[in-house]
Parts: C-alpha cells; sequence; structure tokens
C-alpha cells in the first residue's frame, strides 16, 4: 500500500523558514513524480511545486518561486519542500502528493496519491 507521510510542520513568524518531508513508501519511489500542494481555510487546494522522477526539473507557482525549494532523495525514499521568508498568507494545509509526471502534477490532471497534509502557520 502506498503511503505518502508528511512532517515538519508547524508554527513560525513571518520571514522566517520551515522544511516540510514527505517520506514515500510502497512504491519504487524514483517512478513517480512527486509534488507539494497546499489549501488554506475557505479556499481551494492549490499547487506548490513539483520536481520530476529524477529530480533534474522543478516547476514552480508562481507566487512561491524563489522562496520555495522543492528537491528529492530517491536513496531516502523522501521529497522537501525548503519555504523562506514565510508570509502569513502561507499559512495552510501542505499536502504530498505523486503522480507519473510533473506535467500532470501543475495542471492537477492526474495525481495517483496524496499524503495526510501538515498544518503550516506563519504568524504576523
Amino acid at each position: 500500500q502506498v503511503q505518502l507521510v508528511e512532517s515538519g510542520g508547524g508554527l513560525v513568524q513571518a520571514g522566517g523558514s520551515l522544511r516540510l518531508s514527505c517520506a514515500a513508501s510502497g512504491r519504487t519511489f524514483s517512478n513517480d513524480a512527486m509534488g507539494w500542494f497546499r489549501q488554506a481555510p475557505g479556499k481551494e487546494r492549490e499547487f506548490v511545486a513539483a520536481i520530476s522522477r529524477s529530480g533534474s526539473t522543478t516547476s514552480y507557482a508562481d507566487s512561491m518561486e524563489g522562496r520555495f525549494t522543492i528537491s528529492r532523495d530517491n536513496a531516502k525514499n523522501t521529497v522537501y519542500l525548503q519555504m523562506n521568508s514565510l508570509k502569513p498568507e502561507d499559512t495552510a494545509v501542505y499536502y504530498c502528493a505523486s503522480g507519473p509526471i510533473t506535467r500532470t502534477l501543475v495542471a492537477g490532471t492526474r495525481i495517483d496519491y496524496w499524503g495526510q497534509g501538515t498544518q503550516v502557520t506563519v504568524s504576523s
């Protein structure tokens, strides 16, 4: 059974940083593109970032590019999201997801598995 388990969320002040991790099991990790999404209260879930199977290609939502960095360690079956210069509007539940290629994650057209989410709260 495929499992994606996020960790690293928490409460941080505006301008601070957090690193989220997502540990995958149940599949060959390097066969999947990986992504991060988030959902703020009262809003729809939105794309944050995605990374290709090898890690050579990354994609970001416009509002996150330059502040967030997605990376992966295929030896550890883990994908990361480094978040810097956090703003109160970054407050959301952050979800890890997997799919066949980054394009389907970016477009939201095919997402095979989701994690349970981790809460990130940025105080002003």
